[in-house]
């Protein structure tokens, strides 16, 4: 049998749970963040915030607001302490797993860009391993539990570079770890996953991690017609792209971390 969990740990962890339970997105600051209504006690949260699993941001009078934040480290928790307690979480995340690539998923990963893209504009399986070996920490999967299989991924690379250019597709070597900028390179959902909610619950997740590591911005290029979508995740329509990738034009469009 294992051992008991301590009071205060306890309450720090079902405190944890019901705020990631009751979360919401926060429409009026950047929306892919989730915060949740305080109304807990105030000592657990205190230590919740020590421990960065929530972000108890201060007002400018010094006081304490009445939502915190999550933290990428505090969902990851709370999903354990939900898994511990056998208790369901929101079906994007009962059905997908949501983390880094693997290097060996590679070519799954290059069958899905071919899948995804025309072949004028989808990234080469060469390409793709070189892009994952430089900058496997910019890729985020959404694994299907019940299957394994890889549902959709986005990925990109680091840079201090504001506009996007087409040798961010065909060269690993542009990365730069320590950039405060992401280019997106890709944004990949199979036919059969679409219109459930993972495309956008890929960005969201994407830019919480990169806003947690200090990046500034996401930028990304599309066609005119995926515009008014990636408007309602968020991202600003910035016109014309210099971008002429698989000979043709694109828009190009950033959000702000």
């Amino acid at each position: 049998m294992s051992e008991k969990k301590k009071i205060q740990e306890a309450i720090d962890d079902l405190t944890l749970a019901l705020l990631y339970l009751t979360r919401f997105q926060d429409r009026e600051g950047s929306q892919f963040n989730e915060i949740a209504w305080k109304g807990y006690d105030f000592d657990a949260l205190e230590r919740l915030d020590a421990a960065e699993l929530i972000m108890d941001l201060k007002n400018r009078r010094g006081g304490s607001y009445k939502y915190a934040y999550m933290t990428e480290k505090g969902r990851n928790k709370a999903r354990e302490i939900l898994g511990e307690l056998n208790i369901e979480d929101q079906e994007l995340y009962e059905r997908f797993e949501f983390r880094t690539i693997k290097p060996e998923e590679a070519d799954e990963a290059a069958d899905i860009e071919q899948a995804c893209f025309p072949a004028n504009e989808a990234c080469t399986r060469e390409n793709m391993k070189d892009r994952i070996q430089a900058a496997a920490d910019l890729f985020l999967v959404a694994m299907d539990r019940k299957t394994g299989k890889m549902a959709g991924f986005l990925n990109g690379i680091a840079t201090n570079e504001n506009s996007f250019r087409d040798e961010f597709f065909t060269d690993a070597a542009t990365h730069d770890p320590q950039g405060r900028n992401i280019m997106l390179l890709g944004l990949d959902v199979l036919p059969e996953y679409r219109e459930q909610g993972l495309a956008k619950e890929l960005v969201y997740c994407y830019c919480r991690r990169e806003q947690e590591r200090s990046r500034n911005r996401l930028v990304l290029t599309c066609h005119e017609e995926k515009v008014a979508m990636y408007n309602k995740f968020g991202f600003r329509d910035l016109g014309q792209s210099v971008s002429q990738w698989g000979g043709v034009s694109w828009h190009e469009m950033e959000i702000m971390l």
